[in-house]
């Protein structure tokens, strides 16, 4: 069987399991609503991006691949972030604005850890977040400037779905990513 069809039907496996975890809620539970409502949201990014496992899928799909790796000395890294220039703006779980390849040993095969969401924020002023996102129960981080010339004040989420971080599904650097030395 093909390393992509393993790798799909392990994603496919991980979905299956997140929707049984989410159980039924029962009636006049916010919270086992919410957990719920989180749990189907995840799955659909899961189900979304499991394709792009296999790295080329990603750029045949509009996502540029970029040959910087975002770390951050003492804290972690992100990894190369390709991004879907149609997909900025969305909090459709199924269309993340970027994906996180995590580069290999030899910096050779690229490794598809998570995905990040990112929203424009409105009025560009960084004093304001009254149009600050939610996705998955959890408010997007920001506003924050952007992190390249011309890239505007935004919000941001990144998802761990393909590598477990330590400090947490949704923390933005995950300490278990390697970038290549510079």
């Amino acid at each position: 069987m093909p390393a992509r069809t393993v790798k799909a039907a392990l994603a496919l496996a991980v979905v299956s399991a997140l929707a049984l975890a989410a159980g039924p809620a029962q009636a006049g539970s916010d919270s086992r609503d919410t957990d719920k409502k989180r749990q189907a949201d995840l799955a659909k990014a899961y189900v979304a991006t499991a394709k792009y496992l296999w790295e080329p899928l990603a750029v045949q799909h509009g996502f540029k691949r970029t040959d910087e790796c975002a770390d951050l000395p003492d804290v972690g890294a992100m990894g190369h972030h390709y991004v879907n220039e149609k997909n900025v703006g969305s909090t459709d779980p199924a269309r993340p604005a970027a994906l996180l390849y995590e580069p290999g040993p030899k910096g050779e095969k690229r490794k598809l850890v998570g995905v990040e969401y990112l929203v424009v924020d409105r009025d560009q002023n960084l004093g304001t977040d009254d149009d600050r996102p939610t996705m998955f129960g959890q408010k997007f981080d920001g506003p924050m400037e952007g992190h390249e010339p011309g890239m505007p004040i935004h919000y941001d989420l990144h998802v761990w779905l393909y590598k477990t971080n330590p400090k947490g599904l949704f923390d933005p650097w995950n300490p278990t990513v390697r970038c290549p030395a510079s």
